[in-house]
């Protein structure tokens, strides 16, 4: 198997994958802002890889090669889609699959489907072997998961360990607490001594409030983790993963050319297969942080169409140097 995990330098640093967010778009955007180690696709749904809806489905799955290696995130509660699925994933070129069994969103939990699986144990190995046979050796399987379900529930990470992933990623906070309380990473310190005393080859993937590539130096430093996973932090800055470039000391005029630059990447992509309002919620990262932002970003969140925000960014940049 090419294992591409092990050819990476630690530590790793991944950008996590994002619903509506994560598309091939922002991926381009923000390998020429700064690569991550790792990049992973929004999770896709194994059912409806083979549905009616298939070809809605796999469009999230579309990339470039400028986003490898790129790991294909899954999500289902069939272990014989999750054999399918990997067969396809590896035709589709992926550099590696990754289970979703960490989503505490109530939608996927209630059918038993990602965070849902903390609870039901043996549909989890099924689902994990399923995805390994599928898989065939050729590319590797990891999953990416929360330290319990109402509780920090160690014997679930033994558990996913005793599976063998290639990597397990771990957000440091139980399904129940969502996103409501600070990442327990202390946690994770246990995670990565239980990987250890179990001698196993299973890379440890810390996730959960890093803000930045230096706090995710340090929080896996402190723990001794192989790398971090940072999702929310590239709304604050798009160059996050460069170490050394900040969006915030970019001229007003740099960061609307970098608003364009995606928008036009954007609809260049998906045309009108995709809502236009779905990017609005990037003009807020661009459109911040210097004079008259707040007022420019208020015109663009009503903007319907890539022509309307073309026109009001040039009235913006006409207006500030008049």
């Amino acid at each position: 198997m090419k294992n591409f995990w092990n050819e990476l330098n630690k530590p790793i640093f991944i950008l996590a994958p994002m619903e509506d967010v994560t598309d091939t778009v922002l991926r381009q955007v923000i390998a020429r802002c700064g690569k991550p180690a790792v990049f992973f696709t929004e999770f896709t749904n194994v059912e409806g890889m083979f549905s009616k809806g298939e070809r809605h489905v796999t469009q999230r799955l579309r990339y470039t090669e400028a986003e490898r290696p790129l790991v294909a995130q899954i999500w289902g509660t069939r272990p014989e889609n999750f054999f399918k699925a990997a067969k396809k994933l590896i035709d589709m070129g992926f550099d590696g699959i990754d289970l979703n069994m960490g989503c505490p969103a109530s939608g996927v939990m209630q059918k038993g489907a990602c965070s849902g699986l903390i609870n039901n144990r043996p549909l989890a190995k099924e689902i994990i072997d399923a995805t390994k046979e599928g898989a065939a050796g050729i590319i590797p399987v990891s999953v990416k998961t929360r330290l319990g379900f109402r509780a920090i529930d160690f014997s679930w990470i033994t558990f996913v360990l005793e599976q063998k992933p290639a990597v397990l990623t771990v957000h440091a906070r139980t399904v129940s607490e969502m996103s409501k309380v600070p990442a327990h990473w202390d946690k994770l310190k246990t995670v990565v001594d239980m990987r250890n005393a179990m001698q196993s080859t299973t890379l440890i993937i810390g996730n959960g409030d890093v803000k930045s590539l230096s706090d995710a130096k340090q929080k896996v430093a402190e723990v001794g983790a192989d790398g971090a996973m940072i999702g929310r932090g590239i709304f604050d800055n798009p160059f996050l993963f460069s170490g050394n470039i900040v969006l915030s000391d970019k001229t007003p005029e740099e960061k609307m050319h970098l608003l364009l630059e995606h928008m036009r990447l954007w609809q260049d992509t998906w045309g009108n297969t995709k809502h236009f309002p779905i990017l609005r919620k990037f003009f807020k990262v661009y459109a911040n942080g210097f004079p008259g932002a707040q007022e420019l970003r208020m015109q663009l969140m009503e903007t319907q169409s890539p022509e309307e925000t073309e026109q009001i960014v040039a009235s913006f940049l006409q207006a500030l140097y008049s």
